[in-house]
């Protein structure tokens, strides 16, 4: 049996995992030196709370080797073929983890996935690794096809300030935007598994409007597009975007989640995402 492993940066829909049988590895959140698992310890609400009271910003840690040895260990055991799925290794060190964890098992089917991606868009990977083996797909099937699909995802999101990413040191190519900004608003991406910047807007308005303008541009349309919004205590520009969003893009296929506490950590409170899938020959 195929069985799918994920972690916690997902931000799988509530239920999602536990109805499908996929385990979902914690990120470890990092509260003045007192560490939590990452929904397990700490949920979002506390998250969120805890945040804004905090007089030094948290800090993130990748799940640990031993973390991913507990979860493999059952499966290898149980002689399953296990794929794990994580987010980009240019921002987390979860696909080092898995693999250390990995080499536990000699001989063992054990597959590590990175995406180049996080949130959103790794969740419809999940998904969609999970619908392939539930039909019955090879492994061999089923990697070819999220591979084929990690270079069509994007990620744009949009956030208050760049103090959480420089802080938490994700600030990647955005750094270029420091010191430049003003009052100017950026708009940040996901490129190659990696944080950059995109383009600056003077408020706030017009650069949800050109948000907006680049995902129309660039994404499949319909439900190919594969939306996700994603979203840190902006449930209401979340839900205005997707009601835009599925007004031009012709799809009713959206998730709208929460931001998990170790991506809010490096996005800040306020954070908006978007993630999507390109045609094929984008």
């Amino acid at each position: 049996m195929i069985r799918i492993v994920t972690d916690t940066t997902a931000a799988l829909p509530d239920g999602w995992a536990a109805r499908h049988n996929i385990p979902v590895v914690p990120q470890v959140i990092i509260f003045e030196d007192q560490e939590y698992l990452e929904m397990v310890d700490m949920d979002r609400d506390t998250f969120m709370a805890r945040l804004v009271a905090a007089k030094t910003l948290p800090s993130t840690a990748a799940p640990a080797p031993a973390a991913f040895e507990a979860v493999y260990r059952p499966l290898v055991a149980a002689g399953d073929t296990i794929l794990s799925i994580h987010p980009s290794a240019e921002i987390s060190g979860t696909v080092r983890g898995a693999t250390v964890a990995a080499q536990a098992f000699p001989g063992a089917a054990i597959h590590i996935l990175d995406t180049r991606t996080i949130g959103g868009p790794l969740a419809r990977l999940v998904m969609l690794a999970a619908r392939l083996a539930a039909q019955g797909q090879s492994t061999a099937a089923i990697l070819a096809q999220l591979q084929a699909l990690i270079p069509r995802q994007r990620l744009y999101f949009l956030v208050d300030t760049l103090e959480y990413l420089q802080k938490g040191g994700r600030i990647g190519g955005a750094a270029a935007l420091l010191g430049s900004l003003l009052q100017l608003k950026p708009i940040l991406g996901l490129i190659a598994g990696r944080v950059e910047g995109i383009e600056r807007q003077r408020t706030h308005r017009r650069v949800l409007e050109r948000l907006q303008q680049l995902v129309v541009a660039e994404a499949a349309s319909g439900d190919a597009a594969q939306l996700s919004i994603m979203h840190a205590g902006a449930g209401q520009q979340a839900a205005a975007l997707a009601a835009s969003l599925r007004e031009a893009l012709a799809t009713d296929d959206i998730l709208i989640t929460d931001l998990v506490p170790a991506i809010v950590t490096h996005a800040g409170p306020g954070a908006l995402a978007v993630g999507f899938f390109t045609t094929e020959e984008s």
